[in-house]
């Protein structure tokens, strides 16, 4: 599929803003505050929403919106409980949905929602590019308090080929079907460095690739341009021409490896929902490659 068919990727600050004051943007725009942190960052997303985000935005809680009968984080949830959740944020099958979050990176948590609404079906999803630190950097004007929407009506149907599960990466030990491409820190993967769960060690998938997912932002928090992609993933030896699976801590930085490959025309990468926690978890020792403790039975 070539880039051009696909649906944009990236709004900038500039566009989102003219887009707000025009609310002509063809489909109804949803803005989307898809703020998550890791529990060992002691921050609260809500409670930093309701003292500021962009005017007119809802807030998606990635944990709350997930299967909470399973025991890995944030997985995704039933198609039926996507759309009710979605439908609650005033999210239509119409709207033209933009998600951004308030990290210190540009963006961190938001390509996870962006890849959820295209995982159920929804392609109208763009991000935007820079993030909350970005839209203030450029003097743009911010709202405060809790948001009140009208709910709107959301059809979901899950595309399985955008998921991968446990049983799908054992498989791929020996099959070789896709690549995996692991985006968290270098000393994670190499099992060095600690992970921020207790109770998991680091360490990475036998024949994983590492790209950190701060590799596919420029210093001041934007997102590389789709040239600059094309060359980090041919720098880790990844082919954007065969298959590929993205992983991570817990699926959600993941969700930067597919949408640097959707920036090169590659919208068919998948995420394996589980990660490495879940991996970690079920993994024979054998399987948990680590130049540190690893695993023991």
């Amino acid at each position: 599929m070539s880039q051009q068919l696909l649906y944009r990727a990236l709004v900038s600050a500039k566009w989102l803003s003219e887009a707000i004051k025009s609310q002509q943007a063809g489909l109804a725009l949803r803005i989307v505050d898809a703020s998550w942190y890791l529990p060992k960052m002691k921050r609260d997303p809500k409670r930093e929403f309701e003292e500021r985000h962009i005017p007119g935005a809802v807030f998606f809680d990635i944990d709350h919106c997930s299967d909470r009968t399973s025991p890995y984080d944030h997985m995704l949830p039933k198609a039926d409980d996507f759309a009710e959740y979605v439908g609650k944020l005033g999210v239509g099958n119409d709207s033209h949905v933009v998600v951004y979050d308030g990290s210190d990176q540009g963006l961190f948590s938001a390509p996870r929602v962006w890849w959820m609404f295209r995982a159920f079906g929804h392609e109208a999803v763009s991000l935007l590019d820079g993030g909350l630190k970005n839209w203030q950097r450029e003097g743009n004007a911010l709202s405060s308090g809790k948001s009140q929407v009208a709910p709107s009506e959301f059809h979901a149907s899950l595309e399985k080929s955008l998921v991968k599960t446990y049983e799908d990466v054992l498989d791929n030990l020996d099959s070789h079907h896709f690549q995996l491409v692991d985006a968290r820190a270098a000393g994670r993967f190499r099992g060095v460095e600690p992970e921020p769960r207790d109770g998991i060690e680091p360490g990475h998938v036998p024949g994983s690739m590492n790209i950190p997912f701060t590799d596919f932002l420029t210093e001041s928090g934007l997102e590389k341009t789709p040239e600059q992609i094309r060359s980090l993933f041919q720098e880790k030896k990844v082919d954007l021409l065969k298959p590929m699976v993205a992983t991570c801590g817990s699926g959600v930085t993941a969700c930067h490896v597919a949408l640097g490959a959707y920036l090169c025309g590659k919208p068919d990468v998948a995420v394996y929902d589980g990660a490495w926690v879940e991996w970690y978890m079920r993994a024979q020792p054998e399987n948990i490659i680590s130049e540190g403790k690893g695993k023991t039975v």
